[in-house]
């Protein structure tokens, strides 16, 4: 015990970096929150639409964050070293990158919209009009929604560079600006209030875009204005050169994770589709209980974030065994904070649900998904401070094995066979495939503790201009 359990001092190094990340991550949620009871306000079949949505938008963001993690390690990695050319060069990448993938992205929402919002809706428990109209709400929700992809893009590959580099403030103070903003504009919006029009579900996903782009200006200036903080940022747009062999190595080990964030959110996606196949009360009520759990996942969300950035520099500092040493106390107070966070989810569960206009069942269903949620939240935390310790390392395709790989051989094939084959309850169904994630925990102890991830990525690596 005494070796997963660190100092004052190392406690405070760690609520360094991850506060702010929590701070951000729980104001965002919390706004995310109160978006939903607004929504939910309005009707259940809005609050259908534009959960169908979020869930396929969610498919391109962790795209996105997968494909920057891959440069992202190289950043860490190099800012340990002391290298800012090398973490120039690979901030470049991720604007690249993230500029094609939104481009790609909008092509493919205008393209299949309708399509995809359409795998989600099925008729147990509801009405041809329901289901029309949660199809039609979806639809106006997506077409504005996409406007505010680049500037999502783009802020994503700042702001993680930041963090990367120990700059971990002002990303949460953009993040908190912009949820205001988004607060103040969707109850403006939505509801008509103060001379403003009333526009819905049309009104939040404004509020969203213009939310995201005072979040782009916010850190853009401020990295530039701050260059001294952020060596970076002096003269990135002064050439717009990577060096090749850079580019190669970034590919190698991005590709894998790409691959992974976007099969792993096209995974949940798979699942959520699997339940909704016991109907639209199921959608809503994983809706709210998404939001609410959210909310309450900040912590171990936090700590992987603080996992990639110090043992990410420590690994490109050549320090190993602190490393090694600093993970494992990382780990372990991921997993006990959140047995703590758990049970007091677990009693707060009845409450949320109280807020949304919304049936009895749908509350009912919320309140079980919340607390199943809770119940599971130390093995989530486990399974995300396995997958960020394994990256750290540059152990990409390992990564991609633990986590999508496990995710479609396992989580939703079983998925599938009990919504589509068994009479289970939603309830029990979605139980049963929580749980199996027990098998993957163990697997991440395995190569955790062999330490397959303990690797320098940029020690030969000399930045060229």
């Amino acid at each position: 015990m005494k070796h997963l359990i660190g100092d004052k001092k190392f406690y405070a190094n760690v609520l360094k970096v991850a506060v702010p990340i929590m701070i951000q991550n729980g104001i965002s949620n919390f706004v995310s929150l109160l978006d939903n009871i607004m929504i939910g306000q309005v009707g259940t079949e809005q609050m259908s639409g534009i959960a169908i949505v979020n869930q396929l938008m969610f498919v391109f963001y962790l795209g996105i964050f997968g494909a920057l993690s891959a440069a992202g390690i190289f950043s860490a990695q190099f800012y340990g070293k002391g290298d800012h050319e090398g973490v120039r060069h690979a901030m470049r990448f991720k604007l690249y990158v993230s500029v094609v993938l939104v481009v790609l992205g909008i092509v493919a929402f205008l393209r299949y919209g309708d399509q995809l919002i359409l795998l989600y809706l099925h008729d147990e428990g509801g009405t041809t009009q329901s289901l029309d109209a949660a199809l039609r709400y979806g639809r106006e929700y997506l077409a504005v929604m996409l406007i505010g992809l680049m500037p999502f893009g783009i802020e994503e590959a700042y702001a993680s560079t930041l963090r990367e580099c120990g700059e971990t403030r002002l990303p949460m103070l953009a993040g908190i600006i912009a949820v205001f903003v988004n607060l103040g504009f969707n109850y403006l919006l939505i509801f008509g209030k103060f001379g403003f029009p009333v526009l819905g579900v049309t009104g939040a996903a404004i509020a969203t875009v213009i939310s995201r782009y005072i979040q782009l200006l916010v850190v853009v200036v401020w990295t530039h204005l701050h260059t001294r903080r952020v060596p970076f940022a002096k003269g990135l747009y002064g050439s717009y050169v990577i060096p090749k062999a850079l580019i190669g190595k970034i590919a190698v080990k991005g590709l894998p994770l790409m691959a992974n964030e976007i099969l792993w959110a096209a995974g949940m996606a798979v699942l959520n589709q699997c339940y909704s196949l016991r109907g639209l009360d199921a959608i809503a009520g994983l809706n709210i209980a998404s939001t609410i759990t959210n909310l309450f996942n900040i912590v171990f969300i936090a700590m992987g974030s603080a996992i990639s950035i110090m043992v990410g520099q420590l690994l490109g500092a050549g320090k190993m065994e602190e490393a090694k040493d600093t993970d494992a106390k990382l780990i372990a107070f991921s997993v006990f904070s959140c047995f703590g966070i758990g049970a007091i989810l677990m009693l707060l569960a009845p409450l949320f649900p109280l807020f949304y206009n919304t049936t009895e069942q749908v509350r009912a269903l919320a309140t079980g998904f919340i607390r199943v949620g809770a119940a599971c939240m130390p093995i989530y935390a486990f399974m995300h401070a396995s997958y960020f310790t394994l990256r750290s390392g540059g152990k990409t395709l390992i990564t991609f094995c633990f986590d999508s790989v496990f995710l479609w051989v396992v989580s939703t094939p079983l998925a599938f066979v009990l919504s589509r084959y068994t009479t289970l309850p939603i309830l029990t169904l979605y139980l049963c495939v929580q749980l199996i994630d027990l098998i993957k925990c163990g697997i991440g102890f395995v190569l955790v503790k062999k330490g397959v991830w303990l690797h320098n990525i940029v020690a030969q690596e000399q930045a060229k201009e």
